[in-house]
Formats: C-alpha cells, sequence, structure tokens
C-alpha cells in the first residue's frame, strides 16, 4: 500500500476513524511530517488540532538509530536493544537534557500565544506519517495516558508489524492501514515524502 502523499495518508486515515466525527476528539499530531496530516485529520473529523512534542534518543555515533524517546512532560522510553547499542546512563542523561531543551523551544515557538491544549476527558487521536520502531509513538501515548483522556487512539498509515505489536498495548485503539512485513522506511510507502519544515508547522498551527 502506497500514499500519494501524506494529505492522501491522512483522508484515508480518516475514513478509519469516522466514527469519531461529531465527537469533538482532539488530534494530536507528532512534529514534524505529521502536523499537515493533523490538519486534514481534525477537519474531516470536526476536532481541534495541537502537537504532542517527543524527540527521538540515538545510538552514539548514529543520529538516525533511535534507542529511545523522551517526551514533553520528561517522561523517557529505552527499547530493548538500547544497551547493545552503546547507550549507557550517562548518554542517556546528556541526551535528555538536550532534547528537553529542543523540546522547550519547539513549543516556544509553534504555540507562543497558548499552552498546550488539555487531554483530561477527551477523545484523544495520536497521529503520525509511519511508525519504524515505535519509539517516539510509544512515549507520546505514556506521557497523554498521565493526562486522563477518554479514550487513547494512535493513528498511523504505516507502521512495521513490530511497532504495531509494541504499541498496541499503549493505547486503547490503534488504527493502521498497512503493516507489511517487508519494511525498511516510512518514507518508501509514499511517493512524495517531502520532509514538512517548522515554518509549514507554525502556519498550520498558527490557522487552527
Amino acid at each position: 500500500m502506497r500514499f500519494d502523499d501524506r494529505l492522501d495518508a491522512a483522508r484515508q486515515l480518516a475514513q478509519a476513524l469516522l466514527v469519531y466525527r461529531g465527537q469533538h476528539p482532539l488530534v494530536l499530531a507528532i512534529p514534524r511530517g505529521a502536523v499537515p496530516m493533523g490538519r486534514e485529520l481534525a477537519d474531516l473529523l470536526q476536532g481541534d488540532l495541537d502537537v504532542v512534542l517527543v524527540r527521538k534518543l540515538h545510538a552514539p555515533g548514529d543520529a538516525e538509530f533511535a534507542i529511545g524517546a523522551l517526551s514533553e512532560t520528561g517522561q523517557v522510553v529505552l527499547m530493548p536493544w538500547a544497551g547493545r547499542a552503546g547507550a549507557d546512563a550517562q548518554w542517556i542523561a546528556q541526551l535528555r537534557e538536550l532534547e528537553s531543551a529542543k523540546i522547550r523551544a519547539r513549543r516556544a515557538r509553534y504555540t507562543p500565544l497558548r499552552p498546550s491544549l488539555p487531554v483530561a476527558g477527551r477523545i484523544v487521536i495520536v497521529v503520525d506519517d509511519g511508525l519504524a520502531t515505535g519509539a517516539t509513538m510509544l512515549v507520546a501515548l505514556g506521557a497523554l495516558r498521565l493526562q486522563g483522556p477518554a479514550r487513547l487512539v494512535c493513528a498511523v498509515p504505516v507502521a512495521s508489524p513490530d511497532a504495531c505489536a509494541r504499541v498496541r498495548a499503549h493505547c486503547d485503539e490503534l488504527v493502521c492501514l498497512s503493516a507489511p512485513a517487508q519494511f525498511a522506511s516510512v518514507g518508501q510507502f509514499y511517493r512524495d515524502f517531502t520532509q514538512v519544515e517548522d515554518a509549514e508547522v507554525e502556519r498550520v498551527l498558527a490557522a487552527s
């Protein structure tokens, strides 16, 4: 299954989430790629849009290899292979401090005139453009669960089977349109996977 672009993926996701239309869901997008998707979903489901801020924690010497993730509220999720990848306690502590600062800067930039929207008691749909390891989604779901949503939904167009298995137990519902066995990267399932820049995220959120 391939998608033309992120908006095409969002429209297909919306069809799988129509049960929440009219229930005023809170759509939380993981920046940056999922923010345009989140806007489309929120519009089609008649809900609100905000971002859930998380940062990937990477392995020493490999900025692309995720060994965990950090939430805006400070929770850390480490993947089972973190130690084997060389991420000791000192490395994780250093990364946590560095990435926490980046999260604070993003919040100040993305929603400068307001705090994040309240989660308690709401149907919350967390959207990303895909899951490879699932690390960032896991930490996002864990942080949001502590805030007392009425229902916590993870919605992604595509994911690796392993990521689906990891995430499923941490949400009330997992909506994943495709979980192919031959999974190498999220981008392989999009014809257009152009990077979303901060300026576009700001524009989308400012218009919300």
